[in-house]
């Protein structure tokens, strides 16, 4: 049912990208020390959705169009300044895309929640 819901949809493919995001950073962070090891960042969620729903098209009146439901996206290098043994993962900026992506993911529940109490509120229950 939520599935047919497109705010909730899009809710729900956000906390996948933040929880994604967030498996992303920490692989950063356990390999600071990693000699030659190149930080890794994942697009933002709207140009992720954007490429996801230009890659579909509809050849077919019964197609549907849209982003595909919990699209991945692919981890891609940041720029940054090597450390002399060749690291470029900084912790101050793991620090602050991590505090983003938890950002990402507690707007996607605040989302799924209020979703979920005007669901509840149409049907004639409460809280």
């Amino acid at each position: 049912m939520f599935a047919q819901i497109d705010t909730m949809r899009m809710a729900r493919d956000l906390g996948a990208h933040a929880a994604q995001r967030q498996r992303v950073i920490a692989t950063n962070v356990a390999n600071a020390d990693t000699p030659g090891y190149r930080a890794r960042d994942l697009p933002e969620f709207g140009d992720s959705l954007r490429r996801a729903s230009l890659e579909l098209r509809a050849t077919r009146p019964g197609h549907l169009t849209g982003a595909p439901s919990g699209a991945r996206a692919r981890a891609v290098e940041v720029e940054g300044e090597p450390s002399p043994n060749g690291n470029t993962v900084s912790l101050e900026y793991e620090m602050v895309r991590s505090a983003d992506a938890k950002r990402e993911f507690d707007l996607s529940l605040s989302v799924m929640q209020s979703g979920m109490n005007l669901m509840r509120t149409a049907i004639g229950r409460r809280g």
